[in-house]
């Protein structure tokens, strides 16, 4: 048998009795081991055989006839013998990888190694974004075989919004979202599940969500001038008159008054609260346990919301024992009166931090009123709240609160009527 040429395999056949056919390199030049099997389909295939370090025969695939020449096979095939020569055993390690960790059970590994270690609220996000988002797209990937290109493509997928359709549980909730902002999470999250997978488990030498661009996550920028506030109130008020919700515009309220997150808010227990201290005593915030200074304004608010018998939440939704959760809807409504464009719940946390900056208020104080993890701010009122805070979310409330009723600072404040 001469030496595998193109002109030799184009001449091999199926067996007709349907055997697999074999045909072995030759004549000068020839590479031992190095051949051609063609099953009775016709398919052909260049591969290589060997044998391992115990003296056990291998086979060895290294290509497609329709897709490598004989030239190209012979020097991968020559790279295989190599390996095999030196102990190796091309044939056992692309089978390892074969049948390695997939990206899905390394996700399911992580959330069960992450259990108990990281906050409950966290890990609920992150499973949500590997079951929306990263299994469907690369979960069938194998983790050592995951490029970088792997990821961009899932990352591109996402801000198309490929994953996103409607939630099948029932309850509360809306739609599984894409966009650039949702991208940004999910390759953040798989780059710290990738490092994992690097180390402590060892399954891969480089982590290759590294050099992943995330794509600018919609950071807010968007912010309520004092004018707009004033309109806003004045908004507000005529709703409150015509028969809004009143349980929401008093959520709009207080996260001008005091910055706080929107789940801060409609999941606030009255026994968090503290009026005397001026302070909300979060057990638990995206930052931890921490207490939160609120000014003078804010806490008579807080005072005034009607309590509901039996309810822990200081905002109660309309119709059983849960929290209020229509604040949305009411926002867009009051808006919408106002004239007011691009407002959106979160715009209100940022235009309390706009409105202490512009009142000269430095950025580790509005970090503090914010309920940031800072060094240094948060361990001083881990036990009281710091006076010094209390006193500039004073400043700070006052300052929005008397936009929002229409008057000058220091004048009398008329709290909104909230619904019993």
């Amino acid at each position: 048998m001469p030496k595998l040429t193109k002109r030799v395999v184009d001449a091999i056949r199926p067996d007709p009795a349907g055997k697999d056919v074999f045909v072995w390199d030759a004549g000068d030049g020839a590479l031992k081991g190095f051949g051609i099997r063609m099953k009775p389909s016709g398919a052909a295939s260049y591969l290589v055989q060997y044998r391992n370090k115990e003296g056990r025969t291998r086979r060895l695939v290294v290509g497609k006839v329709s897709t490598l020449t004989p030239d190209e096979a012979r020097t991968l095939a020559g790279e295989a013998l190599k390996a095999a020569a030196k102990g190796g055993d091309p044939s056992a390690d692309r089978h390892a990888v074969r049948t390695a960790i997939t990206v899905s059970e390394l996700c399911d590994l992580y959330v069960a190694d992450a259990s108990g270690r990281i906050k409950a609220s966290t890990l609920a996000m992150d499973k949500s974004r590997i079951e929306r988002h990263v299994k469907p797209l690369i979960g069938r990937l194998t983790v050592r075989s995951l490029t970088t290109a792997d990821i961009e493509r899932m990352k591109a997928d996402i801000m198309a919004g490929k994953t996103a359709k409607p939630r099948k549980e029932e309850g509360r909730g809306g739609v599984t979202t894409g966009g650039p902002g949702v991208a940004a999470r999910t390759v953040g999250m798989l780059g710290t599940i990738l490092e994992y997978a690097r180390q402590p488990l060892k399954l891969i030498k480089e982590n290759p969500a590294r050099g992943v661009r995330k794509p600018a996550d919609g950071k807010q920028r968007r912010f309520l001038t004092i004018e707009e506030i004033a309109t806003l109130g004045a908004k507000m008020r005529e709703a409150e008159a015509a028969g809004e919700n009143p349980t929401g515009l008093a959520v709009i309220r207080l996260l001008l008054l005091t910055g706080l997150r929107r789940m801060e808010a409609l999941a606030l227990p009255r026994a968090w609260i503290d009026s005397r201290n001026r302070c909300i005593r979060f057990e638990d915030t995206k930052s931890g346990a921490q207490l939160r200074p609120i000014g003078a304004d804010a806490v008579r608010l807080l005072d005034a919301v009607p309590q509901r018998p039996d309810c822990p939440w200081v905002f109660p939704a309309d119709r059983g024992d849960g929290h209020f959760i229509g604040l949305p809807r009411v926002l867009e409504r009051a808006c919408d009166k106002a004239e007011l464009q691009g407002v959106t719940v979160h715009v209100l946390r940022h235009t309390f931090a706009a409105t202490a900056a512009e009142m000269g208020f430095s950025e580790l104080t509005i970090a503090g009123l914010l309920g940031h993890s800072v060094p240094g701010v948060t361990a001083r009122y881990a036990h009281m709240p710091d006076t010094a805070l209390v006193a500039a979310a004073d400043r700070v409330a006052a300052r929005i609160a008397a936009a929002l009723d229409g008057r000058e600072e220091g004048g009398q404040v008329v709290p909104l009527r909230t619904r019993a």
